[in-house]
């Protein structure tokens, strides 16, 4: 090894200790003594665990133009290689009740090595259909972790304290854009994607080895009268279920094509696609901690709607303005505000869903939103391909004002107890 190459590894693994040295400082201002012991010990580093998978989850949807070049396919083509990964989606019901009977450890320990898994053989991948399965088993593997960390938020936090720890949790969607997607795209742009999907192995490695060291390995504690109970979700909580379907798909609408967007309106490569995923990140990390700070004083649903709503005129403005580099780097980032605000808001409700089975709970809902992705990674592709990004803004305005409608109407019915 040469003296380049140890120099290299001692900066990334500095980085990467003063990333968690940050976390935890941010995490333990923002925690008190009424967090369980447990939950301020170990949020910083599951948390990081979480940026990670999310990097490398949400780091093919902005290249998948480079991708597709890569493969001499279509970017249509590539976009049913994204459906049919979010069709694991199907699977995250079924995933919750596996993860309710596992410790919480084990449940994310398990995601996360499926997550390297799944980004081998995307990395390594010959042709599309390889690529698709590789991301298939990323996405479907990450929900066992996603679910293994929504259990073990649930059984260590009261209700009425979760919109902030789910918040904070929730910064490593933003802080994986931010910093784990900007990076992979600037590996993309010095060498190539598959280079990009290495670096998110080798992190994937290092947090995975950290979370099985340091995190509890604790039984779920199930109350007599409620073992075997039912895990589905009734009544008005199906109207939580289509929130979040909405929500996915107004998200993924923008999310698959504006990549394509940017380097077809304005000649973007891969180095200025990763500058306008570090400000996207950016403005999601803004996002999740104001969610942190205020879900739940404004209300879960009223945060939700009011994130919802934000999608629809920030669509219809890039629908207008698609030609303006200004006015449309304005729209994007005013439409991913919006989504960050209300997925983080919605989280909270969902693991109240199933009465005590949080992972059945959020397998529901997060089902539901891989749902939508799966579909609208198809429309939103083809739409673009044959009228540009306006028609994939307009679908996602539209489905931020059912997720409105949808929230409140949970809310009028009684919401969440």
């Amino acid at each position: 090894m040469t003296y380049q190459a140890i120099l290299h590894r001692q900066i990334r693994y500095s980085l990467a200790v003063d990333l968690v040295h940050m976390l935890s400082r941010i995490f333990n201002r923002l925690l008190d003594d009424s967090f369980e012991p447990e939950i301020r010990r170990n949020i910083s580093i599951v948390t990081l665990g979480r940026l990670v998978a999310n990097a490398c989850y949400r780091f093919a949807p902005p290249f998948l133009a480079i991708i597709a070049k890569d493969f001499n396919v279509s970017l249509s083509d590539i976009g049913v290689a994204v459906f049919v990964s979010e069709l694991s989606g199907f699977g995250s019901p079924f995933a919750g009740r596996i993860v309710d009977r596992l410790t919480h450890r084990n449940a994310m320990v398990i995601g996360l090595v499926g997550t390297i898994l799944g980004c081998i053989i995307a990395a390594l991948a010959p042709n599309v259909v390889w690529f698709a399965i590789g991301v298939t088993v990323l996405a479907l593997t990450k929900q066992s972790f996603d679910l293994g960390l929504g259990a073990w938020i649930a059984d260590h936090v009261p209700y009425q304290q979760r919109g902030r720890i789910v918040g904070l949790t929730e910064t490593s969607w933003a802080l994986g854009l931010l910093v784990g997607v900007s990076i992979m795209g600037l590996i993309t742009a010095a060498t190539n994607w598959r280079i990009g999907y290495l670096f998110g192995i080798i992190c994937l490695v290092v947090v995975t080895a950290s979370i099985a060291k340091r995190v509890n390995s604790e039984p779920r504690v199930v109350a007599p009268h409620v073992q075997g109970a039912k895990t589905r979700v009734h009544g008005r909580g199906w109207l939580a279920v289509i929130t979040m379907f909405c929500i996915m798909s107004s998200a993924q609408s923008l999310f698959v094509t504006f990549g394509a967007w940017l380097q077809d309106q304005f000649g973007f490569g891969a180095a200025r696609l990763a500058a306008v995923g570090f400000a996207l990140g950016a403005v999601e990390l803004f996002a999740s901690l104001n969610s942190a700070h205020r879900t739940d004083g404004w209300g879960k649903e009223r945060s939700i709607a009011g994130g919802a709503l934000m999608i629809v005129p920030a669509g219809i403005l890039l629908a207008l303005a698609s030609t303006n580099i200004v006015f449309g780097l304005i729209a994007v980032g005013v439409y991913f505000l919006g989504f960050e605000f209300a997925v983080v808001s919605l989280l909270p409700i969902a693991s109240q869903l199933v009465p005590n089975s949080p992972g059945a709970g959020l397998g529901w809902v997060l089902g539901a939103g891989t749902l939508g992705r799966a579909i609208i990674a198809i429309v939103a592709t083809r739409a673009y391909e044959k009228y540009g990004v306006d028609v994939p803004a307009l679908i996602g305005s539209a489905f931020g004002i059912l997720a409105a409608i949808s929230i409140l109407t949970y809310k009028k019915l009684g919401g969440a107890h």
